[in-house]
């Protein structure tokens, strides 16, 4: 069985689809598109509503009639399935039309380039591109397709290649690529936009967190032990980007680094909690002048 099987299978001409395999070289658009495309959709369809030249021309003769079958690498010559899109339509617009929507707002800070500098031109196609509900809803982030090499070739026309596939997994490898605890290394902007996973995950978690600041290396230590727990305390970040801290006030947060120094327990005592910060802030000493912490 392979893509194409799958594709006649519901009627739809191979020789109309575009298979492409999104894999951002910046680290951190990388590491946050699959859980965009579990479940912030509108983010993620964004990220494809426009391309570069040749892939433009492309899906601009599909226009009306045609499809990008949208998959993400997560590991070498895999692939794993978002969704089949039908191109609606698509309409030119400006650079500075382009960097007025949210969404691309968000997606520059962290490294997306698809209207940059390198490839200049005066207005670029934004395609309409509608999820097509009917095509394996329930396989997304669970149907994996072997990728043709080179996989440089990152989009391919689906009538022209064999993707055979691979697995079909039991749980969406969107959701389980969530970091262990001891490797959440988030900054401002990726604080602002936590997916509803991660948000789950961190309303479960008591501990201990630190904030570095990168513009001088000095350190914040704090905890978490409210009723929403690590999740309550950093949505205070992401919305004032000082959480009420006087000496993190008048810092720039787009230099702060979020990480989580220990767990503990969802029940954990707090008494036990802010003994085991003032533990942590002694030992970093974080405590002013040398730190962050005014007391």
């Amino acid at each position: 069985m392979q893509l194409n099987d799958l594709l006649k299978l519901h009627g739809i001409d191979t020789s109309k689809v575009i298979v492409v395999r999104h894999k951002p070289t910046a680290a951190e658009l990388n590491d946050l598109l699959p859980q965009w495309a579990e479940d912030k959709p509108d983010i993620f369809n964004c990220y494809q509503q426009t391309q570069g030249p040749v892939l433009e021309k492309a899906m601009l003769r599909l226009r009306g009639e045609g499809y990008i079958a949208s998959f993400i690498g997560q590991s070498p010559g895999k692939a794993t399935f978002v969704g089949l899109y039908k191109i609606a339509g698509s309409r030119a617009i400006t650079s500075d039309e382009f960097s007025k929507i949210p969404e691309h707002q968000l997606l520059g800070k962290l490294g997306s380039t698809s209207f940059g500098a390198s490839e200049p031109r005066k207005t670029i196609e934004f395609f309409d591109l509608v999820l097509d509900l009917g095509f394996y809803p329930i396989w997304k982030g669970r149907l994996i397709i072997d990728w043709p090499q080179l996989e440089r070739s990152w989009w391919r026309r689906a009538e022209r290649n064999v993707m055979p596939v691979s697995a079909i997994l039991d749980e969406s490898a969107f959701v389980a690529n969530i970091p262990a605890w001891q490797d959440v290394n988030l900054n401002w902007t990726q604080l602002k936009n936590l997916t509803a996973t991660r948000r789950n995950v961190f309303s479960q978690w008591r501990g201990i967190y630190f904030i570095h600041d990168a513009s001088d290396g000095r350190g914040y230590v704090g905890s978490a032990y409210g009723e929403t727990n690590l999740l309550g305390r950093w949505l205070g970040y992401s919305k004032t980007g000082h959480g009420g801290n006087s000496l993190l006030k008048g810092r720039n947060p787009e230099n702060f680094r979020f990480s989580i120094l220990q767990l503990l327990a969802h029940d954990h005592d707090p008494t036990d909690v802010i003994r085991i910060e003032n533990s942590w802030k002694e030992r970093l000493h974080t405590r002013k002048p040398h730190g962050l912490n005014e007391n």
